[in-house]
């Protein structure tokens, strides 16, 4: 995996991926702050296991959101402490045991994000199950 990160101008920056695709950060918050792209990938790269795991399972999903809140300590770095996640999944006779299990399964064994920041931040989790009607 490879990218580039190039200054633009004030404290903005493009991010190219090795496909080319292209994300714009900013230490202003002009746009996503890097902090704030941590936090929206490591919800992404959960979301996506729990997604995966529930199709697996052979569930019928009809939404997955992943809201998450994170605290940050009061002198530089400034890193994550804390971080919540709470997943409001949607679907057809999914199981609340099912989503657990997907949720748990992302968090503690999937998820590379989650896992990076893992050793130094208190992860924590919740999850909403929404059963949708054909």
């Amino acid at each position: 995996m490879k990218a580039t990160v190039e200054w633009d101008k004030d404290l903005s920056f493009t991010c190219t991926n090795e496909r080319g695709d292209t994300l714009t950060l900013d230490g202003n918050k002009q746009v996503t702050s890097p902090m704030e792209a941590v936090l929206e990938a490591a919800g992404a790269c959960s979301s996506v296991d729990v997604v995966e795991i529930l199709k697996k399972g052979r569930f019928s999903l009809t939404g997955c959101r992943c809201e998450l809140s994170a605290t940050r300590a009061d002198s530089p770095p400034q890193v994550f402490t804390k971080l919540h996640a709470h997943y409001i999944v949607s679907g057809e006779d999914l199981t609340e045991k099912a989503v657990e299990r997907a949720v748990a399964l992302s968090v503690d064994k999937y998820c590379s994000v989650m896992k990076m920041l893992e050793p130094s931040v208190e992860i924590t989790t919740e999850f909403t199950l929404i059963q949708a009607t054909s």
